[in-house]
């Protein structure tokens, strides 16, 4: 027998039933002048105590809620909602986007921006795998063993490229490492001509990187990576991360 359109299944049901609750929350917590436990908004909107727990959670780690001690109240998170577009950062565009990207690969995702010759993960989302690599946020690396430096890198002028050369110490982070400009620069013009940048156990034993670059306004504003364990990295995943990371970059650029 056919199925029927228009009727949803039990996973699109369960995924609608947890936005309305997400809604009611936020609605319920924001109309109260006291900060609420999380007993009273369960009471109130008839939510099972255990999954209340974990939209409080994503709520606040969102910053739509905020929580002292057992209370909850209105976050900050909720005056972005009002912004006008030309308001938002460029981290704030790119946060949905790295978010979304990590849950489709479930390997961990970052977007990082140029500082001189070095790039900062300003945005990154680890993957909840045994095995995976985390990215410190706020920390200032080297640009030639990572592969969003990389891609920084294949965006540079040719007179800024020799700049950079001519004034950096490319230390070996391990027996891959890749230090020599002869070397570099041919991954640099690989990179430029695919518009990818790959690392191989450059920076961190075990990793393999992907990087793509997005320009914005014709300037380019920083780069997506993906980090994987090498034992998940064939030929497959390699090119959904490349193919995933090209969509990415492509609604971030249209933003």
């Amino acid at each position: 027998m056919a199925s029927n359109p228009a009727q949803s299944s039990p996973n699109q049901s369960s995924q609608v039933k947890s936005a309305t609750r997400t809604l009611d929350i936020i609605e319920y917590v924001v109309a109260h002048p006291r900060a609420l436990v999380a007993q009273e908004i369960a009471t109130a909107l008839g939510i099972p105590v255990s999954s209340l727990s974990y939209l409080l959670a994503t709520l606040v780690e969102r910053d739509y809620l905020v929580r002292e001690g057992r209370r909850y109240s209105p976050g900050s998170g909720l005056e972005k909602l009002q912004l006008r577009a030309g308001s938002y950062t460029l981290a704030d565009r790119a946060a949905p986007l790295v978010r979304t990207l990590r849950l489709q690969l479930n390997e961990t995702t970052s977007f990082w921006v140029r500082e001189g010759w070095e790039v900062e993960a300003l945005l990154t989302e680890s993957s909840d795998q045994a095995l995976r690599y985390a990215v410190p946020t706020g920390n200032r690396m080297p640009m030639y063993p990572l592969a969003a430096g990389k891609a920084l890198l294949a965006r540079l002028a040719d007179d800024e490229l020799d700049r950079y050369f001519a004034e950096t110490e490319r230390l070996r982070y391990t027996p891959s490492t890749i230090t020599a400009e002869k070397a570099l620069r041919k991954e640099i013009a690989e990179a430029r001509k695919t518009g990818f940048a790959f690392t191989d156990e450059e920076f961190s034993l075990g990793i393999i990187g992907i990087g793509r670059a997005v320009t914005t306004g014709g300037e380019t504003v920083g780069a997506l990576s993906v980090a994987i364990p090498k034992v998940r990295c064939d030929e497959a995943a390699r090119r959904r991360v490349m193919d995933l990371l090209e969509r990415t970059a492509g609604l971030l650029e249209t933003a």
